[in-house]
């Protein structure tokens, strides 16, 4: 494992640009769920335990028309959780390295902590939507609106929304949050795909430098993050692959740390403190 430390610590330290790909596991070390399988989901909401509902059956965009107090039961929660929550050490060591060379973001995460941690939004690509931009339930037009001021009331024995929910500001149908969700029709992309687009378009521009991909905590369930991570670095082999339950690289094209975000980015830290090559202080 030191000998993996220390070459991650040395790609990062000769890199040009850093590509961070991040998935759920990401903000565990936050205190953040990653709704790993019914037991992983219900141990962070045991109310949906006692009501027999999993995550599959929660994230689905038909109970914002069927039924919005449970749909807005359980986003109106996860909200307050993301906006009460502090991102961990390690996104301080990512806004660190990024201070000096070209970096940019990619991540399923719908919880905005990139973002609370420092880093541009227009360089952060959630490619699966924010929990902190609404839409249109039915759309009625492909129009996205920060969800700054929504605050839910929900009851915790039914965990079901009470009182006053958002509509939209155009035609007055609910609001629902802009996240992608399980066979989402009309989920609208706009926000996200321009700000992939940029950071696609900054790929581009950094294909002849030195530019190393650093996923963290991407599973293999939904590996949109690890096939972007794979694709960034496939002619270059540089891959630091952070992960504590699968952190397998398929024919050695990368480093892998069997290890959580927060531990691993620490210990590469110090290995770059250590020999001239930290950024920042």
């Amino acid at each position: 494992m030191t000998d993996r430390l220390d070459m991650a610590a040395e790609l990062i330290a000769s890199a040009d640009a850093l590509l961070v790909c991040a998935g759920a596991g990401m903000g565990v070390d936050s205190g953040l769920p990653d709704f790993r399988g019914d037991e992983g989901f219900w141990q962070a909401y045991p109310p949906y335990e006692r009501l027999g509902l999993r995550f599959v059956e929660l994230a689905d965009p038909v109970h914002f028309v069927q039924d919005p107090a449970l749909a807005w039961g359980f986003y109106g929660h996860r909200l307050a959780l993301y906006r009460g929550t502090k991102p961990h050490s390690g996104f301080t060591v990512l806004r660190r390295w990024a201070d000096t060379r070209e970096a940019r973001v990619f991540t399923s995460n719908v919880d905005g902590q990139f973002q609370v941690a420092g880093f541009d939004g227009e360089h952060v690509a959630e490619v699966h939507g924010s929990i902190h931009h609404l839409q249109c339930v039915l759309p009625c037009r492909q129009a996205v609106w920060p969800a700054d001021d929504l605050a839910i009331e929900i009851d915790p024995e039914s965990m079901r929304a009470v009182g006053e929910l958002p509509s939209c500001p155009h035609c007055g149908a609910l609001a629902r949050p802009n996240i992608l969700m399980f066979g989402d029709y009309d989920w609208v992309p706009a926000r996200s795909q321009r700000i992939l687009d940029e950071v696609n378009a900054w790929s581009r521009r950094n294909r002849g430098a030195r530019l190393v991909a650093v996923e963290l905590g991407a599973g293999t369930a939904i590996p949109t993050v690890r096939r972007r991570a794979e694709l960034a670095s496939a002619s270059s082999g540089a891959l630091i692959r952070i992960n504590p339950r699968e952190p397998e690289i398929r024919h050695g094209r990368g480093i892998s740390l069997p290890m959580n975000a927060a531990l691993a980015l620490a210990e590469l830290d110090n290995r770059l403190a250590q020999t001239g090559g930290a950024v920042g202080s």
